[in-house]
């Protein structure tokens, strides 16, 4: 247990030292400084604005950003559904791309991929190795894994910009801001841990599945593909799709303790990197960190509620005189759906970081989950996944909460709130709570329809409050854009597939709206000096104000649902009941 303590440590260290350096180099990339890559990727990125039409040196207000995405968004989500309906037909199917010969994918099932990829979120009611072919999966889904995550990025980018900006309104470009993201941020860093993973075993092939004989002289099939470059932008991208059912509990993705703390290490390097790109883009690091800081609390304190409740196992077990204790032949804790190979400590490492970005990748069952642990998972969703949340969203949403804390510290000092000198007014707190709003709106609205309708109820596998957990976790996983799941939960009918999609784009393109309108307002606004009264955002006083509000603002919206779910079965435990 020390050494695994030890390894997440370590892994925490060498995401604070990578992201350091990956948040400087951003700003020189979206600033639109030379760097060491421009002789090789510069001729590519003027080829893509001539390819667009676009002009990188103009520049879009808040409204022409946020329809460009919308634009970007909306064209790529049906050349995935078409390609997905098509996928049994497609000339390149003779090339070796489907050498298992899969048919189109259901309208239904299409629909709800299409857009989980495009939103980021990689919600998978589906079997990768029975359902998508090379052709799938190399060119509508990981063609996502990187426009969705450069999305993401812009997203942040044009916010920093409005906080920043003194003179102009403007956002800067949102096809120009995607382009750099991908080419200078996304690619490199895929490439090179592609590579790596490859190196550890990762599985990456176009030959056909693999027939073996086992020793009973049983035949099986094997199921291959290139997968190892997609692992590292679902990683990387915050993407979390897997293209095995097991996600990274399967060894031809995660092959050993090495590849698994990697690829917490991909989820984890560009969210905590955008908090550095950010303090220094306003010129004042020590903004960034105070937000960073805010991100690393809740993040450790989530990751050790989760490995306490794991390594401690089942209560009820306990009670009933099960011995969960460690010893030389048997790990100890809750191992129900957990690889031997990570044990409860790295499966609930794995847990807290992928739900505490929107990663959604999975090293073990959540279902399987301690109530505790599951309640983790849920918190960390429902929080608008802050710590350190998704790629680029993480940071802006944090941004909505740092807009929400200075509003209150304002009040409280008798003072109109600022932030980096700017005036925060109704405008902008009411697009905060908006913002905060509508992701509550998608996920009690439609929890509370699933448990009252009958296509709703034949969802869960399990009744009683661990039942509503599963649909609870379907619409914050969903909304959230994370895509992991309680796997107790069938989620591929019309139901789900149409009311899990709906969550997703609320999540991402609602949820968008109102935080580039505040983008839009703050950008050209007036800076204000300093003053006597003015409450320092970048001292740990307003680190723990900044906590509070994120935890007080969740406690009240989800407690009520928390507590019919993961508190209730919890309590069931404790008390003895096993199920």
């Amino acid at each position: 247990m020390v050494l695994d303590i030890i390894g997440v440590v370590v892994t925490w260290i060498a995401v604070a030292v990578a992201a350091w350096f990956l948040g400087l180099w951003m700003v020189k990339v979206f600033q639109g400084e030379r760097t060491f890559l421009h002789p090789v990727l510069r001729p590519a990125e003027r080829g893509a604005y001539r390819l667009m039409g676009i002009d990188e040196k103009s520049e879009q207000s808040w409204v022409g950003y946020t329809v460009s995405m919308l634009i970007v968004s909306f064209v790529s989500f049906l050349f995935t559904y078409v390609l997905l309906r098509l996928q049994g037909h497609l000339p390149f199917n003779d090339f070796g791309l489907n050498p298992q010969g899969f048919g189109p994918v259901a309208s239904d099932l299409a629909f709800n991929t299409a857009v989980s990829f495009t939103t980021n979120t990689n919600w998978q009611n589906y079997t990768g190795e029975q359902t998508m072919s090379y052709l799938s999966q190399m060119l509508a889904l990981v063609v996502h894994n990187f426009l969705s995550a450069a999305v993401g990025i812009a997203i942040a980018i044009a916010l920093f910009r409005g906080l920043a900006n003194k003179t102009t309104k403007s956002l800067g470009n949102f096809y120009v801001d995607v382009t750099r993201a991908t080419l200078y941020v996304l690619l490199p860093i895929s490439i090179l841990g592609a590579i790596i993973l490859v190196s550890q075993g990762t599985i990456q092939t176009i030959g056909p599945y693999v027939e073996a004989h086992t020793l009973e002289g049983a035949k099986q099939l094997i199921a291959v593909g290139p997968f190892a470059s997609q692992e590292a932008i679902k990683d990387l991208g915050n993407n979390g799709g897997g293209p095995f059912n097991a996600n990274s509990a399967h060894p031809f993705e995660n092959p050993n303790g090495f590849t698994n703390q990697f690829e917490l290490f991909l989820e984890l390097l560009i969210p905590f990197a955008l908090v550095v790109t950010f303090g220094k883009w306003v010129g004042r690091v020590r903004e960034g960190l105070a937000i960073g800081a805010a991100m690393a609390i809740l993040l450790v304190a989530f990751t050790v509620i989760a490995a306490i409740a794991e390594q401690s196992g089942n209560p009820a077990l306990s009670n009933a005189g099960a011995d969960q204790a460690r010893t030389a032949t048997q790990a100890a804790g809750n191992m129900e759906g957990k690889e031997v190979r990570f044990g409860p400590i790295y499966s609930a490492q794995f847990l807290a970081t992928t739900t505490g970005t929107s990663t959604g990748s999975v090293n073990s069952s959540h279902d399987s989950m301690t109530p505790v642990g599951g309640l983790v998972a849920l918190v960390q969703m429902q929080l608008g996944e802050i710590d350190p949340g998704g790629i680029g969203a993480g940071i802006y949403f944090m941004l909505v909460f740092v807009v929400l804390s200075v509003f209150i510290a304002g009040l409280m000092v008798g003072r109109t709130p600022e932030y980096l000198g700017k005036k925060i007014e109704s405008k902008e707190v009411r697009l905060a709570m908006l913002a905060i709003l509508i992701d509550v709106f998608s996920i009690l609205g439609l929890t509370a329809i699933a448990v009252l309708t009958k296509a709703g109820q034949a969802g869960p596998l399990n009744s009683g409050p661990h039942g509503f957990s599963e649909i609870l976790y379907q619409f914050s996983s969903a909304t959230a854009n994370n895509g992991s799941a309680f796997a107790g939960l069938t989620g591929n009918t019309l139901f789900y597939n149409t009311t899990g999609a709906a969550a997703m784009w609320i999540g991402r393109f609602l949820e968008h709206i109102p935080i580039l309108a505040m983008a839009g307002a703050l950008a050209g606004k007036k800076v204000v000096p300093a003053g006597s009264g003015t409450f320092a955002t970048d001292r740990p006083l307003f680190v723990g104000l900044l906590i509070g509000v994120v935890l007080i603002v969740g406690a009240l919206t989800f407690f009520p649902a928390l507590a019919l779910g993961p508190i209730l079965e919890q309590l069931q435990l404790a008390a003895g009941h096993l199920h």
